[in-house]
């Protein structure tokens, strides 16, 4: 395993952060860990690098422990991190900050100018004049040109436009297929749902499940807001197996469906419509569904 946790806790004095968590994450796969902000998904990022010591538990990466000195130091030397809260030296160019970098962790010229190219970023500028997106940009390109065995990512697309976020998704699936491994934590359930293999998904603290995809697809709700050309009868939708509700919202009814959407599909095709749109539930609208309690 690349990434091993056991019960692994961090308490910020009477505050919670994470608690319990064990999970496994093996060699040359993207593991998703999915949850709202405030779930201690960061936390978990800070304790797995070093720069959070737990309260009890315990994290190994590579079968070394991350909370012993000379450990993290051979640790570090294998993983490239892009933080969620990305902070740089300001007063540098891209450029400068890239082979001072690059020093450290020297032979990778020929990725590093890749990422550049790829992610379209112009290295000869001052980072404090950089925007979000290209502070970000300059983040992933610090945290990959060493070609890091493993890579961990906390919102690893904040602030890039779609187009950018779909290169990223290109560049990390390319990373898995040469055998490196990935660690994202995300809020963003799209994101998780394109790239990773599996999901550990956290909420209030605790890990509550881990999930293929497939077995995430199967409990994703969706709302399919459609505009018919004609009354309908709603109850037609509410018997489908996928369908959890039906609401009316002004011109429009709203279906809300969980899993596959095939039968729905087919079913409303059999109207004349005026408009449709297809929606991905927010993750709050999924924790409700998939984690209500009674």
């Amino acid at each position: 395993m690349v990434i091993k946790t056991e019960k692994l806790t961090k308490y910020y004095g009477k505050t919670r952060g994470i608690e319990d968590l064990s999970l496994e994450v093996k060699e040359g796969e993207i593991f998703g860990f999915l949850g709202p902000n405030g779930a201690g998904k960061t936390t978990t990022i800070k304790l797995l690098t070093g720069f959070l010591q737990p309260t009890s538990g315990s994290a190994e990466i590579f079968g070394l422990n991350v909370q012993n000195e000379q450990d993290i130091v051979e640790i570090k030397k294998e993983i490239g991190l892009v933080p969620g809260d990305v902070r740089l030296f300001n007063k540098m160019k891209g450029i400068e900050l890239i082979n001072y970098i690059g020093k450290m962790r020297p032979g990778k010229e020929e990725l590093r100018d890749s990422l550049i190219k790829r992610l379209d970023f112009n290295p000869n500028i001052k980072i404090k004049a950089y925007s979000k997106g290209n502070k970000q940009k300059l983040a992933v390109i610090l945290a990959m040109m060493h070609k890091p065995k493993l890579l961990i990512m906390d919102e690893p697309t904040s602030g890039l436009d779609p187009l950018m976020q779909q290169e990223i998704y290109k560049i990390l699936r390319e990373f898995k297929q040469k055998g490196h491994t990935v660690f994202i934590s995300s809020h963003f359930l799209p994101e998780v749902d394109r790239v990773c293999d599996r999901v550990g998904i956290v909420r209030s603290g605790h890990l509550v499940s881990i999930e293929t995809i497939e077995g995430l697809r199967s409990k994703t709700v969706r709302h399919l807001d459609v505009q018919f050309e004609q009354e309908i009868n709603p109850q037609e939708f509410q018997v489908l197996p996928e369908v959890i509700e039906v609401n009316k919202l002004n011109n429009h009814w709203r279906i809300t469906a969980q899993g596959e959407v095939d039968t729905l599909i087919k079913k409303v095709a059999q109207y004349k419509i005026k408009d449709l749109i297809f929606n991905q539930a927010s993750l709050e609208d999924f924790f409700m569904d998939f984690y209500k309690k009674d």
